[in-house]
């Protein structure tokens, strides 16, 4: 049986459980659980980070804990009992371990590595702190060393700022506001700027010194020089090297590593450096023989420097090579750091090119007790200490030091019978007061331990050696007495076996006869000369001699005139001796009465050092005398003790209060000195007002805190003495001592008076005095002392005056004082505090001092556990609101408002008192109750007062919401805000409701109380969901979703405005719609409802609800793009809505709102997922452009429409969509006009005018179409752009417009433009986006993109869309699948523009754009059988089903695909299939010919292939299928209606027949000679398919015209145009020219052959079913009747575009292969136009005259048409290029064809020669080559009359496609009369000789399209321009009308995209507004 647990209820998991029994719950290891029930070892409870799934465990898996049970029942919550910072580090590490993990997959490596070693760190603490076995110290290191990891971490990852104090997380309700914020501050600060240390520390290392000329020992040492005043700062640090260089004591680091302590900030300065001295140990001279000499030296070797700035800078851990220098002269030596320090180069060079001293550096900040923390590894491994010469900055007390520091300077020796200069060392030696040497007392410096002597260097032959060398001497005190220090002198000698000779000394005693110590300074002392032997082990024999020529008597001349002298500097740095004498004549007045009076005048001379020093004994010494004779020097000793006590206000001895302090508690003995300091004081107060000199009085009252803690003290040992005697004569002098003091606080002075100064002097020292006065007076007392004393002072001060500032500090040490802790003098206080308080914020002054002193009194006020407040506490909270609770609220607006301070420092203050006063509010705020609230609001006088008050509270509530209020990780801080803000609203709602409801209705309160709520609701950090679930269940728990409570709130008090609703309506529905989108369900709930209520009154005020509709739009646009909502909401919306609806009347405009408004919904979620995605992709573009529409065509909003025409136009301008971008841009251009209507500032538009923006938008445009290679439509905008200039006669910007449109132009006919692939898509299933979800598209390729990587890119963008197989419709089930179904394959454009594409002459360059651009349509086939399929020849039947799709806009437009509007299929029968096959392979074989004799292929590889294709095919059966499948008499009989069609099938084979065998001519020209047997097997192969197809002689219409286009194509109306084609080849310039026409199609080679079994399975995919995808073999080379082609002309594959533009195909795409049914149309190749011929290559004239042209026109029987000409297929015949050939499919608006300039007379021939396929030149060239005749049934050989519909319009868009042949200046212009053509013509036009005639009148001939080319608008007279015959025409009488201006085409605005088909739906245009847009 399951029983509720009692104690066992929380544990840890100890092992993972995998909870597989029933009901059982599973645990990881580490998880925390709570326990409700256990029965027989099994528990039941829940895990703590997911309460909500509860379970069974076992038991012996959980480790019980101790812990607290709240709220027993139910709801309990369990607390463990345990440290709190154990508490916080689980949790936290928890919260940390997801993070980390996330790190990790973000690749922030760094901070992952770097978290991980904290987390391993503090969770090695944690055991540490478990374990219980530390110290408490430890404890406490260990826990602040814990707390600084998890604040770093939380800060990296961050998480919130944790308040804590002692190391333990704060419960912000537990204290009070103000503490909360003063420790957030705290900690934020500390994070944000560490305090700069004062102190600082350099880190020494010495590694090695690296030098070529080692060989002996070395001594190094370092020290720290001011460059400034030439002196050291430092001792030395001392460092032994071996003789590599390298310390002899290599594991004692301490004798390698130093510390330089107690630098100060003033010594990190440019001129301080480090010096380093090297000292060779060894011979005296560095090359001498090593057995020379045995004795060994101490010798310079060489110096470095370094400034320590340079390591300020420098990376702290880097290694120093310093490099070492030696001095030129050695008695320089002294002074080789200075000259290299002033760079004085000719005194010093380098030691060695590869000497250098290894030294690392390391500057440390800090106390040394931090750094001993914080660097635990540098002093556990040994480090020594180096101190500085002197005290440092700070001086501790208890510090115990007594350094004697003395410097060789410098000695003047005499030569002692020498004939050269002694080499001179001297030997130091510490002796005491018996004479005995001290042992260990003589340090060269630190690092190494002191020895018994010291050896000086030795200067080589040098009798004034200047050493510069500093001993340290560090001598115990009580030894100081009596010992001296002895120097010997000796001669080095080099010779005499290198003996050390004494020849003198000198001596020097440390302590003089009255105590004082040596005194610093240089000593000059005398040498006293002694025999090489003698003796001084007896000092008693020399002390008694005179040892400093400064001491020696005035008779003693002998001494003072010797030369010999010897300088020592010494420099004593004591805590217990002194040098002083008149600090020794004071510590000894009772010897001397007489010099007292001296010694306390002198005391103020003494240095502060010497005085602390001695501070005890000094003091005890003035109150000694102060006892003795009080009347005699009471005034002087007060003085004295005044000057004492003020020198321990200096920073550098501040450390030295708490020892004044311990002595006056503990050693302090006058118990009748305080009648004598009132007594002083007093007489010293009283003097204030009259006296002229402040000064000293000033002193006296700084020092009057210890002057009142001696009082107090004297008192009460007085008390203790006599049992409390004279208390009231002590009372009453404090009471007039404070009465004089309230005298002359009250006097009214200017502010800089020197009176007014000595009150703020006091006024500063004042508070401090309270703590003392407590000790004998009671708290009512000292309130009463303190209220009178601060009542005194005068109130009309000016608001300059200093003394307020000072009042004001007084009061602020008066609130935190202990005086004011205690409620019961506060109720003194609390009226004189809020009386200042309250004049100062009023006027704005003293704000940061204001807000600490709220700060402080609002720190004390505490609300009991039960949260009712004590009556004193209630008085005061009542006493503050009445006085402070408006001001604070005025103070923090007028705060708010300002302009933040510029500077840094100002602003982080500024930025401080706003965050202090915001706490004190809340502070305030918290601690009112019901009472407090219905005071203040009974208390307002009439209801404006109340109102001011309301929109104020409301206004202040809203700024501390911002987010820029606190620091982001200050989430603490937010929700206590928050947490008082919901607390007071819910108290003041009731206000509002009483006072402003009904006649009484104030809409601005109201407002201002909706507007704070709803942005109450939005806040950041209320958006529970973004949190943690640790997070997010510790504020549930402790303030439940306050957005919920604010929510009911804001309902209920809409329920109660009734009618005034209308009031608010539409300007609350934005604010309410945001609130609305908060992913809370029940605030959705609560809030969703106000719309119908909105709805409703909407409907009652104005019949209906367009406000409301208009205002949702248009905030969720704005909401919903900035994240907000999800789909949920959506449905919420919806449904909540229409339930609510379900009884109005207006019900159906209800539904149609809301259904308007859910679909916005879909399509903007569909948009904000679609930009989340990084890359621009088309499903944004799509998106945008669904939206776009949306906005258009269902809102017609206009504004939303053009913001998103921007939108879109940004993203394709990011995807370089520039064609695209220029369309969107477009759809802006076209809602404005050309007038003068100014816009305002909108997006990135300045204010302008509409005609300035059209301009600007042309402009933009037009570039945009000029890098999207879309020229024709940017000269339609050029044409209308220069037309406005032009009519406002702006020629400057009309002559740009018109080069402009002329570089366009030349871009047309020079640059290459790829042509892009077409892509169906169907995107099937509901996964798929709303705008995207069951429909189909159509898509423009990107550049060279095929379709398997089309296709893969569509996978990438929908990655979990499934690819279908198959080209069929899909069905229901796949339609409504919860899926991502894709269908791509490609289709074929239909150009709509065909009267281009048909005309001849037009280069391929200016077609591409007609093919590719404005096609509203697209085909697919999809080849099957119909009926029984005959396995021997399947052709028979092989039907083709051909998809049609229309498009509802043309491709290109706003995006790269638009949606299938239609689909049409129609079934193409065998027959026609075959004639499109042929009619294809035909025209590839022209073009390949063409190409191959215009020289424009590199090799003839295609030509051979392709030849090869076809005749091994219909060899093998090719034709002869077809034969075998139309021409039999049972086809002909069955099928009557084809007649037609098999005539023109036969004609087609015979035709193929002959240009075949016109190819084999060419290529037997071309072949190279390794290919002649391929040439000749060919040749035999074409002969057999010539007797397999029967055909003996061409039929005469053939031989005619073997390579142009027949006409008379069963289904279409060609026209014919002239050609001829001569295989020797002439050199021509060929152009690309993609065929338009949908059934032309390039054929791969491949051999329609005997295995007719195969065709068909190549066809369909080794398939036997028509539906299933078939496979084509596509090859660049060749192709014939192969079995591929008996399916439709689409269904194979096209080379790659790059093969596509060039005259062959790369060997590399001969075996490509293709899914044939997802492929695109087949690629026409490049149509050829030749150029003139040049000279060299042209044919006789004779040649050229006599051929003709073979011509064919399908109304002319076949004997009528031509007259066979033998000579016509003759290899010596000029060349032609293949005309056009193109299907008429019905025309569409579009640009016209884009004109060329007129050519001049006089353009040279050469630049036609070019080879390139794209630009070719258009000038005719005049020469005297006869005309070449056309034909004979046409005109004679005199001139060339063009019959051709499209020659005769073409002079617009370029000279014909006849052979640009030499025409000769003397030919004849007019056409012989009756040599007409037979058919009819359109009227012919002349055109004179450039030579005949003189005509000025330009040429015009008639098209259906009209030549846009508007040059000749305005009849200007133009020279004559030359023609060739080719074109000569007689002259027309009549010209034809001018065409309309381009612009004028466009009915409206420009319709670039061909919008005049009619078939296709329009939206429905935007009504124009007058808008400002």
């Amino acid at each position: 049986m399951w029983i509720p647990t009692e104690n066992e209820k929380y544990g840890v998991v100890l092992a993972s459980f995998r909870g597989t029994v029933q009901h059982g719950l599973p645990l990881e290891i580490g998880d925390t659980v709570q326990i409700l029930e256990k029965c027989e070892g099994w528990y039941r409870g829940f895990i703590l980070k997911n309460p909500n799934v509860k379970g069974i465990f076992p038991s012996s898996y959980i480790h019980l804990k101790n812990a607290h049970v709240k709220n027993k029942g139910q709801f309990e919550t369990v607390i463990p009992v345990e440290d709190s910072v154990i508490t916080e580090m689980t949790s936290t590490l928890r919260d940390w371990g997801a993070m980390w993990k996330q790190l990790y997959v973000k690749n922030e490596g760094d901070l992952f590595h770097r978290l991980w070693h904290v987390m391993n760190e503090i969770l090695d603490l944690r055991r540490q702190v478990l374990v219980g076995h530390l110290t408490h110290d430890r404890m406490r290191d260990v826990k602040q060393h814990i707390t600084a990891r998890l604040d770093w971490g939380n800060e990296q990852l961050g998480l919130d700022l944790v308040p804590r104090r002692e190391f333990s997380m704060v419960d912000p309700d537990e204290i009070s506001v103000t503490e909360l914020y003063r420790l957030m501050e705290h900690r934020h600060r500390k994070k944000e700027t560490a305090a700069p240390a004062s102190t600082h520390h350099l880190f020494v290392h010495m590694k090695s010194l690296m030098s070529a000329n080692l060989g002996e020992e070395l001594e190094v040492f370092f020290h720290i020089y001011d460059g400034r005043e030439n002196r050291p700062l430092s001792e030395r640090f001392f460092v032994k090297l071996n003789k590599g260089g390298l310390p002899k004591s290599p594991e004692k680091t301490e004798r390698q590593c130093t510390l330089f302590v107690d630098l100060g900030s003033s010594d990190l300065r440019k001129d301080v450096y480090i010096v380093v001295h090297i000292i060779r140990i060894g011979r005296m001279g560095a090359g001498e023989k090593k057995n020379l000499c045995s004795v060994q030296y101490r010798r310079p070797f060489g110096c470095a420097v370094v400034s320590i700035a340079d390591l300020l800078t420098a990376d702290s851990k880097d290694d120093h090579l310093l490099k070492v220098y030696a001095c030129n002269t050695e008695s320089e030596w002294y002074q080789i750091h200075e000259n290299i320090i002033k760079k004085a180069n000719s005194r010093y060079n380098l030691s060695g090119s590869n000497t250098g001293l290894a030294v690392a550096l390391q500057l440390l900040h800090g106390d040394i007790d931090q750094l001993r923390r914080e660097y635990m590894v540098l002093f556990a491994r040994g480090v020594s200490i180096t101190r500085k010469l002197g005290f440092s900055d700070v001086i501790m007390p208890g510090e115990m030091r007594n350094d004697l520091y003395i410097t060789l300077e410098k000695g003047e020796f005499e030569k002692g019978g020498k004939s050269v200069a002694r080499n001179v060392e001297i030997t130091v030696y510490v002796l005491d007061i018996d004479g005995q040497i001290l042992k260990s007392h003589v340090a060269a410096g630190s690092g190494e331990p002191g020895g018994d002597d010291y050896h000086s260097l030795v200067l080589y032959h040098n009798n004034s050696p200047r050493w510069a060398e500093q001993i340290k001497l560090p001598i115990p005190v009580d030894m100081f007495r009596g010992s001296h220090v002895r120097f010997e002198f000796r001669h080095c000698s080099t010779k005499d076996k290198g003996e050390k000779k004494l020849f003198g000394y000198s001596f020097v005693p440390l302590m003089q006869e009255d105590g004082r110590t040596l005194p610093d300074g240089t000593h000059e002392l005398i040498i006293h000369k002694c025999e090489e032997n003698t003796s001084l082990a007896d000092c008693s024999r020399y002390l008694k001699l005179p040892f400093s020529k400064a001491n020696l008597p005035s008779n003693n001349q002998t001494l003072k005139g010797t030369k010999e002298s010897f300088w020592i500097t010494s420099f004593l740095c004591s805590t217990k001796l002194t040098q002083n004498g008149d600090m020794l004549d004071l510590l000894k007045w009772r010897a001397h009465p007489e010099r007292i009076n001296d010694s306390l005048s002198k005391l103020k001379e003494i240095d502060g050092s010497e005085i602390v020093k001695f501070l005890q004994d000094t003091l005890d010494t003035l109150f000694g005398i102060l006892d003795e004779s009080s009347q005699r020097y009471g005034l002087k000793v007060f003085d004295s003790l005044v000057h004492i006590i003020n020198l321990l206000q200096d920073s550098k001895f501040q450390h030295f209060k708490p020892v004044m302090d311990t002595y006056i508690e503990s050693h302090f003995a006058g118990a009748l000195s305080y009648r004598d300091l009132i007594k002083v004081l007093k007489w010293y107060v009283d003097r204030i007002v009259d006296a002229e000199h402040q000064d000293h009085i000033q002193q006296v009252l700084k020092a009057s805190e210890y002057i009142f803690k001696y009082i107090i003290q004297s008192r009460r040992l007085f008390s203790l003495a006599t049992g409390g005697q004279n208390e009231e004569e002590f009372r009453v002098c404090i009471h007039e001592l404070f009465m004089s003091i309230r005298f002359f606080l009250s006097q009214e002075n200017k502010g800089t008076s020197p009176v007014a100064q000595t009150q703020a002097v006091f006024l500063r020292t004042f508070p401090a005095v309270y703590g003392e006065l407590l000790k004998i007076f009671t708290v009512r007392e000292v309130a009463d002392f303190v209220r009178e004393t601060l009542g005194c002072l005068p109130t009309t001060v000016h608001a300059d005056c200093p003394l307020e500032a000072v009042k004001l500090q007084c009061i602020a040490k008066t609130v935190e004082s202990q005086l004011y802790i205690n409620p019961e003098s506060r109720c003194i206080l609390l009226p004189v505090v809020l009386r200042v308080l309250q004049a100062h914020m009023q006027e704005q002054r003293d704000l940061v001092m204001c807000a600490r002193i709220l700060t402080s009194m609002l720190s004390l006020i505490k609300k009991e556990e039960n949260g009712t407040a004590e009556p004193v506490v209630s008085k005061e909270v009542e006493l503050i609101v009445e006085s402070l609770l408006g001001v604070l609220l005025r103070t923090i607006l007028e705060i708010s408002n300002r302009p933040q301070p510029a500077g840094p420092a100002m602003r982080l203050q500024f930025q401080d008192v706003t965050g202090e006063f915001v706490a004190c509010l809340l502070a305030l705020l918290r601690q009112m109750s019901d009472r407090h609230y219905q005071q203040l609001l009974q208390a307002f006088s009439s209801k404006d007062n109340l109102r001011d008050f309301l929109l104020q509270i409301f206004t202040v509530f809203r700024i501390l919401i911002r987010p820029e209020m606190f620091p982001k990780d200050w989430t603490v801080m937010r929700l206590v805000t928050n947490n008082v803000i919901i607390t007071t609203v819910l108290y003041l709602s009731d206000a509002l409701r009483k006072n402003f409801l009904n006649d009484k209705f104030d809409y601005k309160v109201w407002d201002s109380y909706f507007y704070l709520s709803v942005i109450f609701i939005n806040q950041p950090c209320l958006q529970l969901e973004s949190f943690s679930p640790s997070k997010r269940k510790k504020i549930l728990e402790k303030y439940g979703d306050m957005r919920v409570m604010m929510g009911c709130e804001i309902f209920s008090m809409w329920q109660n405005l009734g009618e005034h609703k209308l009031n608010f309506i539409p300007a609350m529905i934005g604010p309410f719609l945001e609130v609305t989108l908060v992913p809370q369900p029940d605030l959705r709930n609560v809030m969703i409802p106000i719309f119908h209520d909105m709805m409703d009154w909407e409907q009652r005020r104005s019949g209906n609800f367009k406000q409301v509709e208009a205002k949702l739009i248009d905030k969720l646009d704005s909401l919903m793009s900035d994240g907000k909502g999800d789909e949920t909401y959506r449905e919420l919306f919806n449904s909540i809505l229409l339930k609510k609806i379900e009884r109005e009347t207006w019900r159906e405009s209800g539904i149609s709102l809301i259904a308007t408004v859910t679909r916005l919904m879909e399509r903007l979620l569909d948009y904000r997922d679609c930009m989340k995605l990084g890359e621009v992709d088309g499903k944004k573009i799509g998106c945008t452009v669904s939206l776009l529409n949306f906005y258009k065509t269902e809102l017609n909003k206009e504004e939303m429409y053009i913001r998103y025409i921007h939108k879109l136009y940004d993203l394709h301008l990011k995807a370089q969509n520039y064609t695209e971008a220029s369309y969107t841009l477009l759809l802006y251009d076209e809602l404005l006009e050309w007038s003068d209507r100014p816009l305002r500032e909108f997006l990135n538009y300045p204010m302008q005018s509409e005609w300035q923006r059209k301009e600007y938008l042309h402009l933009t445009i037009v570039q945009n179409f000029d890098r999207g290679k879309c020229w024709e439509n940017g000269i339609i905008l050029c044409r209308e752009l220069a037309d406005q200039y032009e009519s406002y006669y702006d020629y400057r910007n009309l002559s740009k417009m018109r080069m402009m449109e002329a570089s366009l132009y030349d871009k047309i006919m020079d640059q290459q433009r790829l042509e892009p692939e077409f892509f169906r898509v169907g995107f099937y299933g509901k996964k798929f986006p709303f705008f995207l979800r069951n429909k189909e598209f159509v898509c423009r390729g990107h550049d060279y993109e095929r379709l398997e990587a089309f296709q893969q890119r569509m996978l990438n963008e929908f990655p979990h869309a499934i690819a279908m197989q198959h080209v069929n419709q899909p069905d229901q089930t796949i339609y409504q699948a919860d899926a991502q179904y894709l269908q791509i394959y490609a289709v074929t454009p239909i150009p709509e523009s065909q009267d281009v594409l048909q005309r001849d002459g037009v280069p391929d360059n200016i077609k591409s754009f007609y093919k590719f651009n404005h096609i509203w349509r697209f085909r697919y086939d999809r080849p099957f059988h119909k009926g029984t399929k005959d396995k021997e020849n399947e052709f028979k039947s092989l039907w083709v089903e051909r998809t049609t799709l229309t498009l509802v806009q043309s491709l290109p437009g706003i995006s790269r695909w638009f949606e299938v509007d239609k689909r049409e299929l129609v079934e193409v029968s065998p027959l026609e299939n075959a004639i499109e096959v042929i009619e294809n392979k035909n025209l590839q074989l022209r073009t390949l010919i063409t190409q191959c004799q215009s020289r424009q292929m590199q090799n003839i590889n295609p030509l051979t292939m392709c030849l090869n294709g076809v005749i091994d095919a219909a060899v093998n059966g090719g034709l002869a299928r077809y034969q075998e499948a139309f021409f039999v008499k049972d086809y002909i009989m069955n099928h009557p209606e084809d007649g037609e069609k098999i005539g023109r099938l036969r004609e087609l084979m015979f035709e193929q027949a002959h240009i075949l065998e016109y190819g084999l001519a060419v290529h037997e020209k071309f072949v190279p000679q390794d290919m002649r047997p391929l040439h000749k097997k060919l040749v035999d192969q074409f002969h057999l398919m010539k007797s397999s197809l029967g055909i003996q002689e061409f039929p005469a219409y053939v031989r005619a015209s073997p390579v142009h286009f027949t006409n008379g194509s069963p289904r279409t109306c060609r026209n014919s145009v002239p050609n001829i084609i001569s295989p020797d080849g002439g050199r021509g310039v060929a152009r690309r020219r993609p065929l338009s026409y949908p059934a032309v199609n390039r054929y791969s080679s491949s051999s329609l052959s005997s295995q007719a079994s195969n065709e068909v399975s190549n066809i369909t995919g080794q398939s036997e079913s028509s539906d299933e995808v078939f496979n084509m073999q596509p090859s660049p080379s060749t192709s014939s009747l192969s079995s591929n082609h008996s399916a439709s002309p689409n269904v194979t594959s096209s080379a790659p575009s790059s093969a596509r533009g060039s005259p062959q195909m790369a060997e590399k795409h001969k075996h490509s292969r293709e899914n044939a049914c997802l492929s695109p149309r087949e690629r026409p190749v490049s149509a050829i136009f030749p150029n003139p011929l040049d000279p060299a290559q042209r044919a006789p004239a004779h040649q050229i005259g006599d051929t003709t042209l073979p011509r064919s026109d399908p109304n002319l029987s076949a004997p009528d048409k031509v007259r066979p000409t033998p000579s016509s297929w003759s290899l010596d015949s000029v060349k032609v290029g293949a005309p056009s050939f193109s299907d008429s499919v019905g025309k569409l608006l579009c640009p016209p064809v884009p004109p060329r300039p007129p050519y001049s007379a006089g353009s040279s021939a050469k630049s036609m020669r070019s080879q390139s396929p794209v630009s070719m030149s258009r000038s005719p060239q005049k020469t005297t080559v006869p005309p070449f005749t056309p034909s004979p049934t046409e005109c004679q050989s005199t001139s060339l009359v063009s019959n051709s519909p499209v020659l005769s319009g073409s002079y617009s868009s370029g000279i014909s496609s006849l052979s640009r042949c030499s025409v000769s200046e003397a030919s004849g212009t007019e056409l012989p009369a009756g040599d007409h053509p037979s058919h009819p013509l359109p009227p012919p036009t002349t055109l004179p000789n450039s030579v005949s005639s003189s005509s000025d009148e330009p040429i015009r001939r008639e098209n259906k399209t009209p030549p846009p080319y508007s040059v000749y608008e305005r009849n200007n007279p133009r020279r004559p321009v030359p023609l060739p015959h080719s074109l000569s025409i007689p002259p027309q009488t009549d010209p034809p009308a001018l065409p309309p201006k381009p612009h004028q085409l466009r009915t409206g605005s420009m319709k670039l995209d061909g919008t005049s088909d009619p078939r296709v739906p329009r939206p429905r245009p935007l009504p124009r507004k007058v808008s400002q847009l």
